[in-house]
């Protein structure tokens, strides 16, 4: 019998990855002897879907939407497949947007997800035991009426425990890891260069995990070091007016680093902007007891130019921000939630590519059990807080 979507929380890898194989071509990396592993899709444009440490449990952390999966339709506005780490385009919203049609209205009967990032399949261009790659092209169209011929090169490759340390720049100590990095590239593959007054793209990589009672989103930022005028330089530390400001039992900001619920209960989204926003970001499941880093390779020139993905004509199309983090919940009273799952979320800046240019996005998953000491030096030193204070920060 298969697993039912109620009961994904519970599913071993194992269990995950027969499910996806019985519906999808579905590519597996790693060692299938017990150790780590991903299980990614073509169809859902080379998307991990989700991994594991391997161990005996061999724990499943991607958010799977089996119910979707299995009834082989297609659904308005998105596909909800789940998925630990996908691909995505931005702006989502906004005079630049490509997730609304030119004249239509900011509301979720005129939103639709482009199918370059919805149902489109990639095509799979080289394998090995350790990475795939894939490759697509398409077109697509802004709320201005721009249009873009893109292609996009995707890689992604497991991590040996001596990149893992090397890019984390921290010892692993006693604890099971899986870790992976995304590649992601995109082309200008059009005849006109792309400008800021007809509107941009960005790489939007995206990851849905198992929310918890106890799971944590933990999001390091950048502080004015007790200076006014750089904290006035650096503006506000946390953008949270997407779906109205979270209450402050769900979003605590502290001295450099803020805590948002991962529950899964209550919709809601946060975002830091690009003079905050340091590399990583993660989250803390208590109950599990496992640890989820993800770290991106920030520009070197630190620019400011991100879309921006608000749902209105926006006075800063490029105002956007760097880091985000979803927690799912149903969107009225008494509605049904898209999951429930939350997310961890990083963008590249607004590309304007010339003809023939290209930008990637490269964006790193981790996740880490074990050894409790081990996994609170690991935390402390990547986002600055101890379990202990993730634990109680929402309380």
């Amino acid at each position: 019998m298969a697993p039912s979507a109620l009961g994904a929380a519970d599913n071993s890898f194992p269990a995950d990855a027969e499910f996806l194989q019985k519906h999808v071509e579905t590519i597996l990396l790693g060692d299938k002897a017990g150790g780590p592993q991903l299980a990614i899709v073509p169809a859902y444009q080379g998307r991990v879907m989700t991994s594991t440490t391997g161990g005996e449990s061999q724990p499943s952390f991607g958010w799977i939407n089996y119910e979707q999966i299995a009834s082989g339709k297609s659904t308005p506005h998105i596909n909800v497949y789940g998925g630990e780490e996908r691909f995505w385009l931005g702006p989502e919203g906004g005079q630049f947007s490509i997730f609304f049609l030119p004249g239509g209205k900011f509301e979720l009967a005129d939103w639709q997800t482009p199918a370059v990032i919805d149902t489109d399949t990639f095509e799979v261009v080289d394998k090995s035991d350790s990475s795939v790659s894939f490759r697509h092209a398409a077109r697509l169209k802004n709320y201005s009426n721009a249009e873009f011929d893109v292609r996009i090169d995707r890689k992604i490759s497991l991590l040996s425990k001596k990149e893992a340390e090397d890019s984390l720049g921290v010892k692993l100590g006693d604890v099971r890891f899986v870790g992976y990095r995304s590649t992601s590239r995109l082309t200008n593959a059009g005849t006109n260069d792309w400008q800021k007054p007809s509107g941009l793209l960005s790489i939007w990589i995206l990851g849905m995990y198992k929310p918890g009672p106890r799971t944590t989103v933990v999001v390091p930022f950048r502080t004015g070091d007790n200076d006014a005028e750089n904290t006035e330089r650096l503006g506000p530390i946390v953008n949270d007016a997407y779906f109205g400001k979270p209450p402050a039992e769900r979003l605590q900001v502290g001295d450099g680093v803020l805590f948002f619920s991962g529950d899964g209960t209550f919709r809601s989204k946060i975002g830091i902007p690009p003079r905050r926003a340091r590399d990583v970001a993660g989250s803390w499941d208590a109950e599990g007891g496992v640890l989820t880093i993800v770290k991106y390779r920030q520009p070197d020139n630190r620019t400011t130019d991100y879309v921006n993905s608000m749902w209105e004509i926006q006075q800063e199309p490029y105002g956007g921000d760097v880091v985000n983090a979803y927690n799912d919940g149903p969107p009225s009273p008494g509605a049904k939630p898209l999951g429930p799952f939350y997310e961890l979320e990083t963008s590249s800046p607004a590309l304007a590519l010339t003809k023939g240019e290209s930008a990637e996005h490269v964006q790193e998953t981790f996740h880490f059990e074990g050894d409790r000491a081990a996994l609170d030096s690991i935390s402390k030193s990547l986002l600055g807080a101890p379990l202990a204070e993730i634990e109680s920060a929402l309380k």
